[in-house]
């Protein structure tokens, strides 16, 4: 069954906060994915905050949700979030509380946190929306654990976002949750994003490391790498692949990664070992063959290096 990823359009909604996920999740289903896109709101007559108007978009009453689904709210104008108008629409933070408690992921880019706190969704978890509003957040709900100078932050299926290009990456990790770490790259490459961003900065993995580049035929060569470790492919071979001399190759992905192909290899290698030596039902043998490796002992070589 196909993950739905719902949005909840406000009026004045920010296009960026609505249009940067939106697009991760639409390439998603591009390249293999099994989500579903759908939009709702509460009202009709909708525009963006600069303007530009929408068609009739469905009431959210109508949307049937699942334990799996994501919901999220994009950013919108404050001073109508923060509205006694707005503010009166008590269906929307009721719909928003029965999403979560059947078990949808309820999410929010920028000032969407707004919305989520006012629902009491976020009351006693860490949660982050724009720079300059945290302050203003933590304020007006001081049940909250509001965290600055972070991207993104989760806490018991809900997700907040610091707001345009931080809510890219808000849905990249969703992705990379739900298909894994190099299906979300791929799709970070799709929407020319080379360098994936994590919520604090500070995780990294060599399967989006080395990849802050925009060489075609290096990121090629990487990509059947990652694809192929359980595969000997000569340097030649590799060339071919690259469109490029055996010499050129060399050269050139040792000056776009600073690694040569071998070390690269190697680090794609010792990466996956550490993932499949969870996996109890596989020896270490299996799990050599896995990654290229002929021998456990060539295996413990490259986990100890």
């Amino acid at each position: 069954m196909s993950t739905k990823i719902i949005f909840l359009i406000l009026p004045h909604v920010h296009l960026m906060d609505l249009a940067g996920p939106d697009q991760v999740f639409f390439e998603s289903i591009d390249i293999g994915a099994d989500f579903e896109l759908e939009y709702c709101s509460y009202t009709a007559g909708l525009a963006t905050s600069a303007g530009l108007p929408f068609e009739k978009i469905k009431h959210f009453s109508k949307v049937k949700v699942k334990s799996g689904d994501f919901v999220i709210v994009p950013g919108a104008d404050l001073h109508f979030i923060q509205s006694r108008t707005f503010k009166k629409e008590k269906e929307i933070f009721s719909w928003l509380n029965a999403c979560h408690e059947l078990g949808a992921k309820i999410c929010s880019v920028c000032s969407g946190a707004f919305v989520l706190a006012e629902s009491g969704l976020l009351d006693g978890k860490s949660c982050t929306t724009h720079w300059k509003r945290t302050k203003e957040l933590q304020e007006h709900y001081p049940k909250l654990r509001v965290i600055e100078n972070v991207l993104f932050t989760e806490e018991d299926g809900v997700y907040t976002s610091a707001g345009i290009a931080s809510g890219i990456d808000m849905a990249l990790h969703i992705v990379e949750q739900i298909k894994g770490e190099y299906f979300a790259h791929k799709v970070a490459r799709e929407i020319v994003i080379y360098n994936r961003r994590k919520g604090n900065q500070t995780q990294q993995t060599v399967f989006t490391d080395y990849r802050n580049h925009i060489h075609a035929g290096i990121h090629m060569v990487q990509d059947w790498l990652q694809e192929n470790l359980d595969k000997k492919a000569s340097l030649t071979e590799l060339a071919e692949i690259a469109s490029m001399s055996d010499r050129n190759l060399t050269r050139i992905f040792k000056k776009e990664t600073g690694l040569t192909v071998n070390e690269f290899t190697n680090l794609l290698r010792k990466e996956k070992v550490h993932n499949l030596l969870k996996q109890p039902d596989l020896s270490r043998s299996q799990i050599a063959g896995k990654v290229g490796l002929k021998s456990e002992r060539q295996l413990s070589r490259i986990l100890h290096k």
